[in-house]
């Protein structure tokens, strides 16, 4: 007998009642449910208690939610920040820098080189997966992406 799966889950698909499937931010552990009788959208994260479900415990059911929260990810028309902009002239192309914000969140700073700017910002927004993963763990709801020339800016935010 499987044992139940407490945790932050990331709902990765979902049909309207047929079935859902959750992957556990912290193991990367897929968690495909039976029915998806919680109505859970693709890109909200679960805090809660998975089940197996009878009679052959290979699909599961949601048994408890803690909390329940959308994240959306978006690009903004807006530059980086000052301190964005610095942090990336201080390293070097292909660098990463993850800085925490005042109160929550985190901000990730990537230098590139200034012909890729746009496919860079291209492949963040493409990742969704990664990027909800990411801010799950943060527990936060929101995932701006924000450029300019040679540099990139994903900044993870509450509401």
């Amino acid at each position: 007998m499987t044992d139940e799966k407490t945790g932050t889950f990331l709902v990765t698909a979902a049909d309207d009642d047929d079935s859902a499937v959750l992957t556990d931010i912290d193991s990367g552990q897929v968690h495909t449910l039976a029915d998806n009788a919680a109505a859970v959208t693709v890109g909200e994260a679960i805090e809660g208690t998975l089940e197996p479900e009878p009679p052959l415990e290979v699909a599961w059911r949601l048994s408890d939610v803690t909390e329940r929260w959308a994240i959306s990810v978006e690009e903004s028309d807006e530059s980086p920040t000052t301190l964005a902009r610095e942090l990336a002239a201080d390293q070097s192309v292909g660098e990463l820098t993850r800085r925490e914000r005042a109160g929550t969140g985190e901000v990730h700073v990537l230098t590139v080189p200034e012909g890729e700017t746009d496919a860079a910002v291209a492949d963040v927004l493409d990742d969704t997966e990664s990027v909800r993963s990411r801010a799950a763990r943060l527990g936060v709801d929101r995932v701006v992406v924000r450029s300019a020339p040679g540099v990139v800016s994903v900044r993870y935010l509450p509401s």
